[in-house]
């Protein structure tokens, strides 16, 4: 059935043609979603189409903006590093590492418990105004283990990326070739029919450059379109990998040149920041303002995972990226709906124009600007999936 969301105070549709600015923000405005679960009509409320749509919903004054796109999520997974995270906040240093203390619990659990928790994650983040997610494998590391990885994510989203480069498998520890032999060789069968991306954890601790860009490649010769964990602990040869073989995206990017950044800019491939990280390892935090003055394109993510940053709130790494990383809160808004979809190449999903799906988020508040000014503060009042309440 199709629905009016009338008397909106302020709406962000990222479309400049519609509304004012960048985000392209309409004041007393109205929108309509369609039967077929995409944005039918947006404008001002002055402006509503006689007989719009079959049901009205009163926004009563308050801000609805598109649903959150989070690109870069780990949901699939067992246990948790609880005590890893208290270590660090007691000064110890995170490293690559800890990674298969989860492999671990994730081999031991089953598809239905794994199952379950993912839905848990997928449903808390929908709490929050993320209407679209990305979710990668990686705590398997058997081929057998990160097939059944895939086959859960791709129970609960369209966006799968094939992840069994996380760090080198426990049995490969003095063999890291033979396993990179394994994520190209038969791994890689078994698991790209089921993904979408390919990714790689191109770190000190986990893969260099070279057996990145071969992960990478046969990835790529499987028709998957890769996405790369780029200079998260230091600085390294992923930012640039990512912008020679044409990823979506290279997330982190924490630690970069200015020929990391003319890369990026050049090659066009998404920085996906994921401030959560730095948070929850008291690490430095990537310069989000360098990156957009040099007219690189900028996604936010949530990177929800056990050990470094066990989030799923948007709005939480909004208002990081507002105080730790020198952007505007409508920068930050804007890379994490509009950013998140140019990070996974959709242009369906974070704007909400007439022909997209129609995922938006009502906030308890009259303007975007409130999910950075009230950190902290639970402000999702309504969501919206195609168009059907959550």
């Amino acid at each position: 059935m199709s629905l009016l969301v009338d008397n909106v105070g302020a709406l962000v549709t990222n479309d400049p043609e519609l509304g004012e600015g960048p985000l392209g923000v309409i004041e007393d405005a109205a929108i309509v979603f369609g039967v077929d679960g995409t944005v039918a009509w947006a404008g001002p409320r002055s402006a509503i189409p006689e007989g719009a749509a079959a049901e009205r919903f009163d926004a009563d004054g308050r801000a609805v903006i598109p649903g959150f796109v989070d690109s870069h999520a780990h949901l699939v997974f067992a246990g948790d590093r609880a005590r890893e995270f208290a270590a660090r906040m007691a000064g110890e240093r995170y490293e690559a590492g800890g990674i298969r203390t989860t492999v671990a619990a994730t081999r031991a659990a089953s598809e239905a418990e794994l199952d379950a928790n993912t839905a848990r994650l997928v449903a808390e983040a929908r709490r929050s105004g993320t209407t679209t997610i990305e979710c990668k494998s990686g705590y398997g590391l058997t081929v057998a283990d990160e097939a059944r990885s895939l086959a859960v994510a791709g129970r609960h989203t369209d966006e799968v990326t094939y992840l069994g480069a996380h760090v080198v498998a426990p049995e490969y520890a003095g063999d890291p070739a033979g396993y990179v032999a394994l994520v190209t060789g038969e791994m890689l069968d078994a698991c790209a029919p089921q993904a979408r991306w390919i990714d790689v954890f191109c770190e000190a601790g986990a893969f260099d450059g070279d057996q990145a860009r071969a992960i990478l490649k046969a990835g790529i010769a499987r028709g998957l379109t890769p996405r790369v964990h780029a200079n998260q602990l230091g600085h390294g040869p992923g930012v640039q990998l990512a912008a020679e073989l044409g990823a979506a995206s290279a997330d982190h990017v924490t630690h970069t040149t200015d020929d990391d950044v003319d890369a990026l800019a050049q090659s066009g491939t998404v920085a996906t920041l994921l401030p959560g990280a730095e948070f929850s390892t008291r690490a430095h935090y990537p310069d989000a303002r360098r990156l957009l003055d040099a007219g690189v394109t900028v996604a936010l993510a949530a990177d929800c995972n056990p050990g470094t940053s066990y989030t799923t709130s948007i709005p939480f790494c909004i208002a990081l990226a507002v105080r730790e990383m020198g952007m505007t809160p409508d920068e930050a808004v804007w890379a994490a709906t509009a950013g998140g979809a140019r990070a996974l190449r959709r242009d369906d999903v974070g704007r909400l124009a007439p022909g997209a799906r129609a995922d938006a988020v009502l906030l308890d508040a009259p303007s975007h600007l409130h999910l950075a000014y009230r950190p902290g503060v639970h402000l999702t009042a309504a969501v919206w999936h195609g168009g059907n309440p959550q």
